[in-house]
């Protein structure tokens, strides 16, 4: 009310109604007028049109639905207003003439019903509240132990030499059959039930193997996964996921050998143990490394080469996909500047080839990507397992997490360069960020997380303010960019900084409410690197920035 009334007054009502509108749903509630108490709010604003008056309802609409409106939201207020009110039994009624202003009344029992009369209204999933979410099996309980004892498992029994697997899966019954499977393979077993027992035990046992499910207590596997591939003991041994939900190319981007969905099948876990089996046996891995400039091949092949790697060299794209239709590769190195910078001609043929979307590729390059590259890599990151990396470092990080490499075995000069890499404060401490979003407390709760990474902030209430605040402070590494904002918006914004040269590769993290299909698309065209739903989840941002800062 009060963003909508520029002046005049806005004026709260608490009383007992005089009669009560004939709108169905109270009429069917049974409201009685000495029974029920209605909560008005009045303004003397721009008021509503008749013909918007039920529009204003819905999910993401507002009188005015162009995105870079004067009056901004995300529209969701007046939907969830009237969900909840329905949900306690009322009603939520507009009464507007446009030009002289708006009334909105609340009705409510002075009593809840004794017994539903209408089933529950169900409530929209505006936004997620994880990145992923993890559907539980059936019969499980997270984090509850049926018999409220450890399930035993072979760490008592473990000899050096003996062929280990680690199983992190809260669901007992599931994590019995995998250890019996497991048995049979001849594998001794440790199980965790919740991440953090998993992350001790892989760290103590060093086990040759693991097994992860997404939706653990504690801390979620994807959680795991991160902790497991930052540390330095535990970085190259292989895992494989199995979960509920279908999140393979996250998974396998972050390192993982193979992804099962459950629910599965016995063959089908049959298979995931031959997988894991087979990687386990091949002591050397293949790398493709795809260059022709002789000072670029000698750096490439230096940096990630060893004595575990058989590297074949590809002097010309052709000879590369030559290459690809006779051998499996654990990883391609692309430099694009290979045949006058034509590398993106390369990855255009691997996407129409299924088995070759298997194969993870780095997209290495010591200048600026073109417009059409960038593009290019948005468009093939939902079907290559595609890394992009601009630093020595960062190639050196990528190759030995998809080639498996052990790091204590690596020369001290590679073993420092992934320290650096993943210092993880050190990338972030004395950075300065930019936070343009149009509602302070978005900000606040963004600045508290970030300061207490030891970072810089600065903000901006909306694209405008956000490129004034831009220009005074030249020195931000990253933007963090709301969309939906009053003025100029989020795209808008994004769009004028790219205009300038100095920020072409300035990292910005768009941040939006809208958790719509197209929206990250959007995102990405107008400029942005990245992308995040509200509400955010702050691992998983503090995460991208590092990934971006360090790029």
């Amino acid at each position: 009310a009060f963003k909508f009334t520029g002046k005049g007054e806005v004026k709260l009502t608490v009383q007992r109604p005089t009669d009560i509108p004939p709108i169905s749903r109270i009429e069917k509630n049974g409201f009685e007028p000495t029974k029920t108490i209605a909560i008005s709010v009045t303004d003397t604003g721009i008021g509503i049109p008749v013909d918007k008056q039920q529009l204003i309802f819905e999910a993401f609409q507002q009188v005015d639905g162009t995105i870079s409106r004067r009056y901004e939201g995300t529209g969701l207020g007046l939907s969830i207003s009237r969900q909840l009110a329905r949900l306690l039994g009322g009603e939520l009624t507009l009464e507007s003439e446009e030009g002289k202003g708006s009334t909105f009344t609340l009705y409510l029992p002075e009593e809840a019903a004794a017994k539903a009369s209408t089933p529950p209204v169900p409530v929209p999933a505006l936004v997620a509240t994880k990145v992923h979410a993890e559907i539980e099996p059936s019969g499980g309980s997270p984090g509850v132990e049926p018999s409220g004892s450890p399930i035993e498992d072979d760490r008592n029994d473990l000899q050096p030499g003996d062929k280990s697997i680690l199983i992190i899966e809260d669901d007992r019954k599931f994590s019995s059959i995998l250890m019996e499977l497991a048995q049979e393979k001849g594998f001794k077993c440790l199980v965790a039930e919740d991440g953090n027992i998993g992350l001790q035990l892989a760290e103590q046992y060093k086990p040759n193997a693991i097994i992860l499910d997404v939706g653990l207590p504690t801390i979620d596997g994807w959680t795991v996964m991160e902790r497991l591939k930052d540390n330095p003991d535990t970085r190259h041994i292989p895992v494989h996921f199995m979960s509920a939900a279908n999140h393979s190319m996250d998974a396998k981007k972050m390192g993982a050998i193979g992804y099962l969905l459950k629910p599965v099948t016995t063959e089908q876990l049959g298979d995931a143990f031959k997988t894991i089996e087979q990687f386990m046996t091949r002591t050397v891995k293949n790398l493709l490394v795809v260059v022709d400039i002789e000072s670029h091949q000698q750096k490439i092949l230096e940096l990630v080469g060893g004595e575990d790697i058989q590297s074949k060299l590809a002097l010309t794209i052709a000879a590369a996909f030559q290459h690809l239709q006779t051998v499996t590769f654990d990883c391609i190195v692309l430099d694009m500047d290979i045949e006058q910078g034509s590398g993106s001609k390369l990855l255009e043929q691997m996407r129409k080839e299924p088995d070759l979307c298997k194969m993870p590729v780095i997209v290495y390059a010591e200048r600026d990507l073109t417009p059409s590259e960038e593009a290019l890599l948005l468009q093939c990151a939902d079907s290559l397992l595609i890394k992009s990396v601009r630093s020595a470092e960062r190639l050196l990080d990528e190759a030995t997490l998809f080639l498996h490499q052990v790091e204590a075995k690596l020369p001290s000069d590679k073993r420092n360069m992934l320290r650096m890499v993943h210092d993880k404060e050190a990338i972030l401490r004395n950075k300065k960020v930019l936070i343009v979003d149009d509602d302070v407390r978005n900000s606040f709760a963004l600045a508290t997380v970030l300061e207490d990474n030891e970072m810089e902030i600065v903000c901006g209430n909306n694209g405008k303010e956000g490129l004034a605040t831009l220009e005074k402070h030249e020195d931000v590494a990253i933007v963090l960019m709301d969309i939906m904002m009053p003025e100029m918006d989020g795209y808008e914004a994004m769009r004028e900084i790219r205009k300038q040269l100095r920020y072409r590769q300035l990292p910005i993290i768009a941040l939006t409410a809208k958790a719509m299909k197209d929206d990250k698309v959007k995102c990405l065209e107008a400029g942005a690197n990245d992308y995040l739903s509200k509400p955010v989840d702050t691992d998983k941002l503090l995460s991208l920035m590092r990934v971006w800062l360090y790029r």
